[in-house]
């Protein structure tokens, strides 16, 4: 009888945590929200557990730690340390830890790519010029393995039976996209990293000054390219999950096109942003159909 009132409880707090989450995505996403909402609820449920751990250690690194009142770098090590061993607890007093802990332990994460994420986030820690290798390993781990934890939330444990050649296209695809989405990034916030953060990503693209407008064309071009390669990927995603995907590839690249008929000087004086309208009416075009439809595959 103990035994099973200790079960009601854990699953009551549970679902706290996963509300909790929830919130998070909510305040901080209206894209993300606005993509997710079209998963099935187990799958959306995964991802919204992950983005909400992922976006606290934003917040360590770029939120409330840039106000000074705290140690940030002891504080990301703390919470790197709690998330790393959170699969192996059943019960986390940081509701955000408990509910990324849930859907670890259910998704069967790969640890190296959570070590990998809190890499990158060890990176922001020091105003820095990013070259191209510090540049590629910082998105890798704070983008890349973004998207293959999603693939893995997607799938869950069959991910794993899938065959070796569509693993090896969907992980592939996944880390176009989250480089893709990270470049996007960078563009959008490049006022308030410059300004205010002392971070240059794109330092090899600028020869470590300010953005031209010659080398901001070269940054689309490439996200372009990221987006070109993913969309290959996207196709070999099952049915329940594609629209999904669809629409956070179509919202980027409203994003992206609007960040290509800003001017630099523009891009430096203020984030770029979708309005509200401009996002309902692309992801009203997606459930249209109106997105990639004619190379639409149906695998399972």
């Amino acid at each position: 009888m103990v035994k099973a009132e200790q079960c009601a409880n854990l699953d009551r707090y549970d679902a706290m945590a996963i509300a909790a989450a929830k919130q998070v995505i909510a305040r901080y996403s209206t894209s993300f929200s606005l993509a997710t909402a079209l998963l099935p609820p187990r799958i959306k449920e995964d991802i919204t557990n992950l983005y909400a751990m992922v976006r606290i250690a934003d917040e360590i690194v770029d939120g409330l730690g840039q106000c000074g009142a705290v140690d940030v770098e002891k504080l990301l090590e703390q919470y790197a340390c709690t998330v790393i061993a959170a699969p192996l607890g059943q019960f986390h007093s940081d509701v955000i830890v408990h509910a990324y802990a849930i859907t670890a332990r259910r998704c069967g994460f790969p640890k190296e790519y959570v070590l990998a994420f809190f890499d990158s986030m060890r990176m922001d820690l020091s105003p820095q010029e990013y070259d191209q290798a510090a540049l590629a390993r910082y998105i890798y781990g704070s983008a890349e393995v973004i998207g293959l934890l999603c693939l893995r939330c997607f799938y869950a444990q069959d991910f794993n039976e899938l065959s070796p050649t569509r693993q090896k296209n969907l992980e592939k695809g996944a880390r176009h996209l989250g480089a893709a989405f990270q470049k996007i990034n960078f563009l959008r916030d490049i006022a308030e990293d410059t300004n205010t953060l002392g971070r240059n990503y794109f330092s090899s693209f600028s020869l470590g000054k300010r953005l031209t407008e010659n080398a901001k064309k070269e940054i689309i071009a490439d996200i372009r390219s990221d987006i070109a390669s993913a969309e290959i990927a996207v196709q070999e995603l099952k049915p329940s999950v594609y629209m999904a995907v669809a629409s956070a590839m179509a919202l980027f690249n409203g994003l992206t096109d609007k960040l290509a008929a800003t001017s630099v000087d523009k891009l430096y004086a203020g984030r770029v942003r979708l309005s509200a309208w401009e996002k309902t009416r692309i992801i009203s075009k997606i459930a249209l159909g109106g997105w990639g439809k004619e190379r639409r595959t149906t695998n399972a």
